[in-house]
Parts: structure tokens; sequence; C-alpha cells
């Protein structure tokens, strides 16, 4: 059965005051154009939900000064799950996604879906212990997973790199520890994409991110959402086929994957004799001006150009940002990606596009985690029907 939209919902309100595009009464009767009476029953619906503060009132120049209106951070707890193909992170955050503390690890997807959730379990009760929190606080939860997640369901769909995880609702999990908690799940490169472009780029409406770790991937915004596609495997750049014989870790072959991905070297590294497991490894070595590291990301940085320039030339996005564990390297990833780039896309798109490193560095994933949470605990539909029950 579909739910009708509520078009004049307390919801709707809140996502014009979350945004900051409306946050006094009269701007709010402005921009939706609600009669004042309607316009003062929702403020109030959301007041009583304890979902927005008054934080001061606006200069007027003329009558009663205008009362602010503000989304109340301290209205409960959201956990957020970076998880990735070798590395995760995992954090807790107020509800406008600030950060209060975080933790991370090295860890292996392809260990199993146990170890790793039970992981976060467990540090989860660790991080709310340190803040003095309780779990009963926390109302939304956001993970981000290196695999595709079917946008309708929330079940990850035949994801390359994490065996036992086929069809698993993650979701799940964490709900059996946080029943009262809004939980939503994608892909991590969708989420590092969600983080960066909503809290570094918020100007730019496309908008693109490639995470460059142990694995290849990206991830397009679209007016503040990520591209999903039917399956949630939008952006799904590293298992493309590009020809060649290599086998891939997915199971396929000829993956971009295979011959250039930090997977890759090391693969390769390891072939001559090099004790390399995580890209960080690989990162130390190009650090250290070792010429086979510095060969295969410089060897990676082209064929991952050129698949840059196929996203410029279709969506035309206004920034490109380079995420992930080997874009640390800065301009040893940076000046080679761009050339590849530069000599494959249409000349008037040139000085159209900006390719940049990640301005949040390796919190992008926990912080777009959070603002997954965050969008989901605070739907429009969700929080107008929320706030009519409760007055």
């Amino acid at each position: 059965m579909v739910v009708p939209r509520i078009v004049t919902g307390s919801g709707v309100m809140l996502g014009m005051i979350r945004s900051g595009s409306a946050q006094t009464r009269t701007d709010l009767v402005t921009r939706l154009g609600w009669s004042r009476v309607t316009v003062s029953k929702r403020l109030d619906e959301l007041l009583d939900a304890n979902l927005i503060v008054t934080t001061g009132q606006r200069d007027s120049t003329g009558g009663r000064r205008a009362e602010v209106f503000e989304l109340n951070r301290n209205a409960g707890l959201l956990l957020s799950a970076d998880i990735g193909g070798s590395h995760s992170r995992v954090g807790v955050s107020d509800l406008s996604s600030n950060i209060l503390v975080e933790a991370e690890v090295d860890i292996d997807i392809a260990t199993g879906l146990d170890r790793v959730l039970t992981w976060a379990h467990e540090v989860y009760g660790h991080l709310l212990r340190t803040l003095e929190r309780k779990a009963s606080e926390v109302v939304g939860i956001g993970v981000g997973v290196p695999g595709p997640v079917d946008p309708g369901t929330g079940r990850l769909m035949n994801p390359p790199i994490m065996p036992g995880w086929d069809g698993v609702l993650v979701a799940d999990y964490f709900r059996e520890r946080y029943p009262d908690a809004v939980v939503a799940v994608d892909r991590d490169v969708n989420i590092m994409a969600l983080g960066e472009q909503r809290f570094a780029w918020p100007e730019v409406d496309t908008f693109a991110l490639v995470k460059l770790g142990l694995g290849v991937g990206s991830a397009l915004i679209l007016s503040g959402n990520a591209a999903h596609g039917e399956l949630g495997a939008a952006g799904d750049l590293g298992h493309i086929r590009h020809g060649g014989s290599e086998l891939c870790r997915c199971g396929s072959r000829g993956c971009l994957e295979a011959t250039a991905s930090g997977w890759a070297i090391r693969r390769e590294l390891k072939s001559l004799g090099y004790s390399v497991n995580t890209s960080r490894d690989i990162v130390a070595l190009a650090r250290e001006g070792n010429e086979d590291a510095l060969r295969l990301l410089a060897d990676m940085c082209t064929q991952v150009g050129h698949s840059i320039a196929d996203i410029v030339g279709l969506y035309n996005p206004g920034v490109v940002a380079i995420g992930g564990n080997l874009a640390t390297l800065g301009d040893l990833v940076l000046n080679p990606l761009k050339a590849a780039v530069m000599e494959r896309i249409p000349s008037y798109l040139i000085d159209r596009f900006v390719l940049a490193p990640s301005r949040l560095d390796r919190r992008a994933g926990t912080m777009g985690a959070s603002i997954l949470a965050q969008d989901a605990v605070l739907d429009p539909d969700r929080v107008s029907r929320i706030t009519r029950i409760l007055v």
C-alpha cells in the first residue's frame, strides 16, 4: 500500500529549518505558503516533540524581533559505522551529526559478518560508556558497507568482496540491541560522498567521490542524495570489466580493480617479496620513495583516471573528490589522476570541474553514515506522523 505524503506536515517544516533555508515564522510562512495558524501549529508540534529549539532572536527592521528555530541536536544520539574492505571506523554523534567520539580498527571484511558486527557492537558500548550515555538514547544508526545495498529492501545484493553477506539485512543486527532506533544502510562509498558533499561542498549540486583504498569505488550525489540505481549498485566502478585476464577478488576477470586498485598493488608487491597487508602499508612504502610502489601507483592512477573521465563525461559533476587511504598521498596520486582525466574528457569540460582531495579525509565515512541516520530519523513523513501522535 502506498502511504500518501503529508504535504503540510511538521516534517516538511523541519526540513526547511534543518537546511537553514527558513528559520523564523515569517520565513516559514513565505517559503511554505501556509497560513500563520498552520505554521504556528506545526512549530508547536515540533517543540512538543523536542525536535527543535529556539536559539535567540533575529534583528528586525521594525516590530518584534523574530524567534529563530533550529534542530535540537540534543534530542538523541546517532551511531555511525563506515565498514570497509580492510578497515572500519565507528562513531557516536548528536542529532546534528556532530561526531562526539570515534574508534577505528584494521579488520578484513572477509573474516565474516559476525566478527565485524560483533566488533562494532562492542565498540559502541565502550563509546557510549565513555560519553556516560545510554543505549536508550540512540535514535538512529547509519551503516556503510563495501557492497551494493538494495534501496528498496536494505539487503546486500551479491557483494563481490563480502563472502557470507549476500542477502543479509544488516539492519536486523542493530535492531536487536537498539530496538527503538531507525537503521539505514548504504554502500560505503555512498556514505563517504554524502558526508563529503553535505559538510565540505554544500554549494555543489552534482558531486562525485572516488575512493581509493584496497578497492576502487565511486558515488554520485544529485541534489543532496546518493544515486543508487535499481539494485543499489550505481557507481560500482571497480567491478566494471575493462578487458584482460587478471583474476579479480570478486571472482570475475578483467575488472578495473583486478589491475588498478590497492588490492592489485598489494598482490604485485607481495609477488616481489614485500610484506604488505593494508592500503596503509602501500602508502608507507610510497612515502619512503619505494620505486616499485610508486610505479604501481602511477599505473593505477592512469587507469582509474580514465574511468573518472567517463564519470565526468556522463554526469558533468562540479567536483570529483578523491578519498580513501591511497588519496592521503596527495600529489603523488592527484597529479597522475588529473593528467589521465584531462586527456580523455571533452575540451569544453576541462575548466568546468574540480578534481580535489577529500576535505573530510578519513572522517568522511562516519560523518556520512551519521547524515544517513539523521536523514532517516528526520524523514519528513516520519516526523509528521510522530508529531501528530504526540500532540
